[in-house]
């Protein structure tokens, strides 16, 4: 058993030699390993090890960019956080092969945000409803400390309404509130009014289970579209390629394990910048996986037309960002991604992260619907292994001709290089 009490009081270095002692044998590369992400700059350091609990290093993905995004006419070089090799390339492609056509057209379609005050309640609804018309008032009243710099910024509370949901589960209700957040993701906002509210409704017959934000946002929505005439595709055989990139769509809109796949494929686009720029890929995530089962079968995101000799390609998704506060203000790296960006407000960001989420998508389906997806998948494979065995200069281009058109396995590569020697 390797059980330890006041852990979190430790100082890092004291806990990392626990760790290293407790399930390394005391090996001293553990420390070394741990130690040499620390970063050199004590403040920042600091600044990083405030952003968790327990932080005994720093852990780091890369940080690309992909240039020549034409969004609404704006070109913007985007940043991007992702460990997935392809996804960057993949993203950079498509922008510039879309530059000429006209680019990205996006648009945000709505901005609400959901809270919900969870009650139990064993009287009848008509005695509720009372009980809630007669507090009303006070829900704005409870909540005029939290919402008064959000109303100055033209958002706060919207609606507020009692839900009878007693068919699914005995004795529940809810207190649905929905938001405008503005350039703030909400969170805590939206957190801090709904228990202020809860304190209101809460009685002796009215029990508050919780009070918690949802991460489901069907009204939080942006869409990102790509259109040209079919023979302006930027393909080989642009007819073939436009019939065939619509059935894989098709298929992702009736075949829920394509679908997934399909799916986590934008899903690489979007939650690279989500990260870049310090926000919750997490709550974006659960939002987006929900958002393509809400007609109670799980789909794709995008779909694609093909009408009047033109194709159109489109993604809806819901995206709850934020441009200030919150790690977004505090990482350095994301106070960079938002410079890069020039410095968009929340709905400016939302329309960037679903134009990157449909380049990803596009470029997945280009490659499965021509040359499959491996061939440049493990052009980035072999890449991969090639910077682990350290192979550089003249002999990595001799390996990288040799596999141009074999099948690439780590087991292959060495085999290659140990006959070579």
């Amino acid at each position: 058993m390797s059980i330890i009490s006041g852990f979190s009081k430790l100082d890092k270095t004291g806990k990392i030699n626990w760790i290293s002692d407790t399930f390394f044998g005391s090996k001293p590369e553990v420390v070394k390993t741990l130690k040499q992400y620390w970063n050199e700059d004590l403040a920042l350091q600091n600044l990083h090890d405030d952003f968790i609990e327990n932080a005994i290093s720093n852990y780091y993905l890369p940080l690309g960019v992909a240039p020549n995004f034409k969004i609404n006419n704006k070109v913007y070089a985007v940043p991007m956080v992702t460990e997935e090799s392809s996804v960057v390339a993949a993203a950079s492609l498509v922008a510039k092969l879309w530059q000429d056509l006209g680019g990205f057209k996006t648009e945000v379609i709505g901005t609400e945000k959901i809270g919900q005050i969870h009650l139990n309640y064993k009287g009848k609804f008509e005695d509720l409803k009372q009980h809630f018309d007669g507090v009303y008032d006070q829900f704005f009243e409870a909540t005029e400390s939290l919402t008064q710099n959000m109303r100055k910024r033209g958002g706060g509370i919207d609606t507020i309404s009692l839900v009878d949901k007693t068919a699914d589960l005995e004795d529940y209700y809810q207190i649905h509130v929905t938001f405008d957040t503005k350039d703030s993701m909400g969170a805590n906002f939206i957190n801090s009014c709904l228990e202020a509210m809860a304190k209101v409704i809460e009685t002796d017959e009215v029990e508050v289970i919780m009070s918690i934000l949802s991460n489901y946002l069907p009204n939080c929505t942006v869409k990102a579209e790509l259109s040209c005439q079919i023979k302006d595709l930027p393909v080989d055989n642009p007819e073939l390629f436009a019939r065939k990139f619509h059935e894989a769509v098709r298929i992702a809109e009736i075949e829920p394990f394509r679908a997934v796949t399909h799916n986590k494929g934008i899903m690489n686009g979007v939650d690279s910048v989500v990260v870049a720029t310090g926000n919750d890929f997490r709550a974006i995530e659960a939002g987006a996986h929900a958002y393509a089962a809400r007609n109670g079968k799980y789909s794709s995101l995008s779909t694609c037309s093909l009408e009047n000799g033109y194709f159109t390609f489109s993604l809806t998704l819901p995206l709850a960002l934020g441009t200030v506060g919150g790690l977004t203000a505090l990482h350095p790296m994301a106070q960079f991604s938002m410079d890069l960006l020039g410095r968009p407000n929340a709905e400016e960001l939302m329309q960037i992260v679903a134009a990157v989420g449909l380049a990803q998508n596009f470029a997945a389906l280009r490659a499965l619907v021509t040359s499959g997806i491996q061939k440049g998948h493990m052009k980035m494979h072999l890449s991969n292994i090639l910077n682990q065995e350290g192979i550089v200069g003249e002999k990595r281009k001799e390996v990288e001709a040799y596999f141009q058109n074999r099948t690439i396995s780590h087991k292959a590569v060495l085999s290659y290089l140990k006959m070579d020697i």
